[in-house]
């Protein structure tokens, strides 16, 4: 009997060295490198109107005049800050703008809605004056008559930009000219 068991221990032996010997090592744990957001194009969206379509009356000068939430995708790897300009092109005197928010840290990929008309964000982003005179936002409020366009432009740049509280529309663009390398659209419409 004893010679039994130990025939019967030597086959187990043997075959769970056998079994292990047949077994694959286990591979390394790969690391997953973060997704290169850039390869899908950057785009701009709002989860409160689509592309061309109408922005609610809460977003103007009808209604609760704050900004809406706006959320983006695609921001290419090397991205150092963004810029948000909010301008309409069918405004009488040429394009109006409507809102301009810069030096938003690249990580960023959304704004809340009703961001505050404050100089600087808590984010060190930083928020230029609009052709109302105001710094932040300040909704679609368009003469009666006509449809109009606004657009919701983000743009991705290679540094920060040097520039303080209140600028306007066009030293941003002047600033910005040699270190944009993406930009995304929104446009939405708005009739009185």
């Amino acid at each position: 009997m004893r010679k039994a068991v130990l025939i019967f221990m030597s086959l187990l032996l043997l075959t769970g060295v056998s079994v292990a010997g047949c077994a694959q090592p286990a591979a390394p744990a790969e690391e997953v490198p973060p997704p290169d957001d850039g390869e899908t194009g950057l785009s701009v969206a709002s989860p409160a109107f689509e592309e061309g379509g109408k922005i609610p009356d809460k977003y103007t000068c009808d209604g609760e005049n704050i900004s809406p939430p706006l959320g983006w995708s695609g921001v290419p790897a090397g991205t150092n800050s963004l810029v948000l300009i909010m301008d309409d092109p069918d405004a009488p005197g040429g394009a109006f703008t409507h809102w301009v928010l810069f030096n938003l840290l690249p990580y960023t990929r959304e704004l809340p809605e009703g961001v505050p008309p404050e100089g600087e964000l808590p984010s060190g982003a930083l928020q230029g004056k609009n052709d109302f005179g105001k710094v932040g936002y300040f909704g679609p409020c368009p003469p009666q008559g006509a449809v109009h366009h606004y657009r919701f432009t983000l743009y991705v740049l290679d540094q920060p930009l040097d520039l303080g509280v209140g600028v306007s529309k066009e030293e941003v663009l002047g600033f910005m000219e040699g270190h944009i390398f993406d930009e995304g659209r929104l446009i939405g419409t708005y009739q009185r």
